[in-house]
């Protein structure tokens, strides 16, 4: 199984889950063949570029056109098949239901979203987000309980790169949290 390092995608100016955080995301939303995944915020395209890759069949949302680009551009790079939607979730959002959902950014629209989800997420479904403040993963967390997520699991990940010169270089702690929508 090959992986996308962060140095093979075109990047701008739009944030994009590097390498490690993407891994374990897809991991925690258990991506594979036939999935169907939303990508809320997909910035550059990293997470749905790779569940693409790994057959599931993926709609990304953007709400910025530079992410829009990107997206575009990646995805023809690595010939990966993403539905691309300009705009803002969840106005802009499919009519379509789908069994994984990943948040990447929520415009502030974390409620709204949760609202959609309710009737487009299966049950069994998987959320995972990831986020870089306590405002939003509690904001998130309290969402999950509020809508009877089940198997909740959130985690700080702090990642450290060595560079040329052998310095450990920090990123941005993530928050990554997950939940299993359930019907009881």
């Amino acid at each position: 199984m090959k992986w996308i390092k962060d140095e093979e995608f075109i990047r701008g100016n739009i944030p994009m889950t590097k390498f490690n955080i993407r891994l374990l995301t897809l991991g925690y939303l258990a991506i594979e063949e036939g999935d169907r995944l939303l990508d809320i915020g997909a910035g550059t395209g990293s997470i749905s570029i790779e569940a693409s890759l790994h057959g599931a069949r993926v709609w990304a949302i953007e709400r910025e056109a530079e992410g829009i680009e990107l997206i575009r551009t990646n995805s023809e790079k690595f010939n990966a098949g993403v539905n691309i939607i300009y705009g803002q979730a969840p106005d802009s959002l499919p009519n379509e239901s789908f069994n994984k959902c990943f948040i990447g950014g929520s415009g502030g629209k974390l409620e709204d979203i949760f609202l959609y989800l309710q009737k487009k997420l299966e049950n069994n479904g998987i959320i995972c987000g990831n986020f870089i403040t306590l405002k939003n993963v509690t904001q998130f967390i309290q969402l999950l309980n509020k809508y009877n997520y089940k198997d909740i699991e959130v985690q700080l990940i702090q990642v450290s790169s060595m560079d040329k010169i052998g310095l450990l270089k920090g990123q941005n702690p993530i928050f990554i949290a997950k939940g299993v929508k359930k019907y009881d």
